[in-house]
């Protein structure tokens, strides 16, 4: 009995938890008793035995009814003093009363198996039903390692990447432009081919026997062209399902007209228009390739970018003109309007449909007055003339060439709404860093004059020239510490706007300036220093140093520049700081029209540069350089986009009325011997001269 109250003293409470559902344990106002020998345990706990314990014989486990289960009704019906344990074998024992465990030794057990349990992460739960045993908790199999795949592992991080210019280009990269090119050049050779037999046709050396043959494989041709233009065509039958009429859609009710036609020809032995047709197709293939390699060029900029600039438009900037400023931009100011449809898309869309109406106009005439076979070979004719071929390419290929020349300067332009609002009249700033970049300046020598200590007149050099700023101020600072001096305040700072600086130092009246501006100024210059990129110094009227600057050109600086400068609606307002910047110094270093530059007064400059892009504002486009040329081609450019594309819209739709009234005529009249293949493949190389002429205004800009 002593032993037995010393087992007493055990939290059976935490043991029952172990083994447990906690609310399935005996109501907690029964009083604690101890166990007594003899009886059988009713709720079973499983657990496991100790390696030196031998499993006793005792009654397999098995699901059987609940009634036939008996549930204890107290802890008196709780033996505590035996644990059976159950064998792997599942066969029925008798319980063997020296299979008896004792509570503290099952204690030990208990406490390494839930610390085993708690190093694996996990624990089999407790059986909920007091009724059904529970089964012994099997090992978890160790988890196989993930093999690595690196191509698994990039295409996981595509698949993950956020909608954007990343994401856009790894799946224009997947389509690639190397099966557009392939059925480019296809397509080519398909109208030589059937410019051939038409010629060969027109010329009388097609004998009778083989008229059947050429006009089979004109068919045959423009079936293979149809086939390898097939996306443009689906296209085009998909726009008709999202409320929309391109050219595609009427290219691809062209095929059809031309395969209603060409049952007609097979008949009557006559040579359908199928070399025009696929002059049509290569066309339609060259935008659909214009389209992509702009859009990857686009998305290959962007995602390279490290910092983005904006480029907005400020009203009322200066003398009552818009000004075109730079900020911070975003990826979602270009993703958001890049693809929207542009006015010369629209305008496009609504004369194909219109063309459609005129040809089925005229193509129902022509029934009505000369018969079916007419009507159809009128309808496909029309519909080939209504549309000349370079009408495809009229607004991609301008786009392309530009998008050619801004990715080299790192620019991409936000949509049409960019296009048309950098466009017209605006007034550009330009500062110091936009001519001359950090490090362009350079020293090339210094030469002191009078009876001043060369520290001295370096140090009132520096400090006046620390005060006005601009691009010099790193050179001379420079100089300074070089030599050991300090910058002193200036009072009565004076920028005389003509290329000098002036202020009190110390009590003297410094002057610092060009060649020109000392001897205006009457500073007596001693022969032989005739230096034309120089800072001359001048301390209480005396001649002090001459400092020799070196001005790099780059290229960036020079095109940006000259580019402005041509353009007939921009005008260049000098903000810069730097008084060695002259009208007469930017003509000679860039070889410029200065003319239109405007170089307003010291007060007006600071009021100017003042004015910062507003963040509300629509960003026209967005730049990853800081360079000029980033900043001046995307407005040049716009200017140059929006002239091609009008030009382009409007000599296309002259050819295209011009065809459909001559078709009316043709209609009219009943007179088929002007609708020869070669006929109609000379209208369309006619009027592609001017068209593939007018693209070509975008090369440069």
């Amino acid at each position: 009995m002593d032993n037995q109250d010393e087992l007493q003293e055990l939290d059976l409470e935490a043991i029952m938890r172990e083994f447990h559902d906690p609310s399935k344990d005996l109501p907690p106002e029964e009083p604690e008793m101890a166990p007594e020998d003899g009886e059988e345990a009713a709720e079973e706990a499983p657990a496991e035995a100790p390696e030196d314990t031998e499993p006793a014989d005792i009654p397999a486990i098995t699901e059987e009814p609940e009634d036939e289960t008996p549930v204890p009704d107290s802890m008196e019906e709780l033996n505590i003093g035996q644990i059976f344990l159950e064998e792997d074998t599942g066969e029925d024992a008798a319980p063997d009363p020296a299979a008896t465990v004792r509570i503290d030794e099952l204690s030990d057990t208990l406490e390494e198996s839930t610390a085993d349990t708690a190093e694996n992460g996990s624990e089999e739960p407790a059986a909920e039903d007091g009724s059904e045993d529970t089964e012994e908790t099997s090992a978890q199999p160790e988890k196989e390692p993930i093999p690595f795949s690196p191509r698994a592992r990039l295409r996981e991080l595509k698949t993950k990447l956020i909608a954007g210019p990343e994401k856009r280009y790894y799946e224009l990269e997947e389509l690639g432009v190397g099966k557009l090119q392939i059925a480019i050049l296809l397509n080519l050779a398909l109208v030589a081919l059937c410019a051939g037999g038409a010629v060969l046709y027109a010329m009388g050396a097609v004998p009778g026997n083989r008229m059947r043959f050429l006009a089979f494989s004109q068919v045959l041709a423009m079936l293979v062209s149809a086939l390898l233009g097939s996306n443009a065509l689906l296209d085009g039958l998909g726009d008709i399902f999202h409320g929309k009429f391109t050219l595609n859609t009427l290219m691809a009710l062209t095929f059809f007209a031309c395969c209603a036609d060409a049952v007609y020809c097979l008949m009557e032995l006559r040579i359908p228009c199928c070399a025009a047709f696929c002059l049509e197709m290569t066309m339609a293939l060259w935008a659909r390739y214009h389209r992509r390699s702009t859009e990857m060029a686009q998305m290959d900029t962007l995602r390279k970018a490290v910092n983005l600039g904006s480029i907005v438009k400020s009203p009322d900037y200066y003398n009552k003109r818009p000004g075109i400023l730079r900020g911070q931009g975003d990826v979602e100011d270009f993703m958001d309007t890049y693809n929207k449809s542009s006015g010369p898309e629209k305008l496009q869309c609504v004369y194909a449909f219109i063309s459609l109406i005129a040809s089925l106009g005229i193509s129902t005439l022509a029934g009505l007055l000369h018969g079916p076979s007419m009507a159809v070979q009128i309808l496909s004719t029309s519909l080939l003339v209504a549309v000349p071929a370079s009408f495809f390419i009229s607004l991609t290929r301008p786009a392309a060439l530009l998008e050619r020349r801004l990715h080299m300067v790192g620019s991409v332009i936000c949509g049409w709404q960019g296009v048309k609002k950098l466009c017209g009249k605006a007034v550009i700033p330009l500062r110091d860093e936009d001519l001359f970049p950090e490090g362009s300046a350079k020293l090339n020598g210094v030469k002191f004059y009078g009876e001043r200590t060369p520290d001295e007149i370096v140090s009132f050099t520096t400090s006046l020239i620390v005060e006005a700023g601009g691009g010099l101020v790193n050179v001379f600072r420079t100089l300074l510490a070089s030599r050991g001096g300090r910058e002193y305040p200036v009072e009565e700072f004076r920028n005389y706007g003509d290329g000098g600086i002036g202020g009190i130092i110390q009590g003297e009246p410094v002057l610092l300036g060009t060649l020109d501006f000392m001897q205006d100024m009457g500073v007596h210059i001693p022969d032989g220093t005739m230096v034309n990129q120089a800072v001359y110094a001048a301390i209480d009227g005396e001649l002090s140093a001459v400092v020799a600057i070196s001005y790099a050109k780059m290229r960036s600086s020079a095109a940006g520049l000259v580019s402005l400068t041509v353009s007939r609606r921009l005008t260049p307002v000098m903000l810069t700081r730097d008084f060695m910047l002259t009208e007469s110094f930017l003509r000679s270093k860039f070889s410029v029209r200065t003319r239109k530059m405007v170089f307003p007064d010291q007060q007006t400059r600071d009021a100017l540069a003042a004015i910062q892009a507003d963040p509300e504002a629509d960003v026209l486009a967005l730049t990853t350089r800081q360079d000029l040329a980033s900043y001046i081609y995307a407005i040049t450019g716009s200017s140059a986009l929006r002239t091609a594309s009008r030009l382009g819209i409007a000599i296309h739709l002259l050819g295209g009325i011009v065809g459909i009234a001559i078709m009316l005529v043709i209609a009219y009249l009943g007179s088929t011997q002007l609708l020869t293949p070669i006929n109609i493949l000379l209208y369309q190389l006619v009027w592609m001269i001017p068209g593939l002429l007018i693209t070509e205004w975008t090369r440069s800009v």
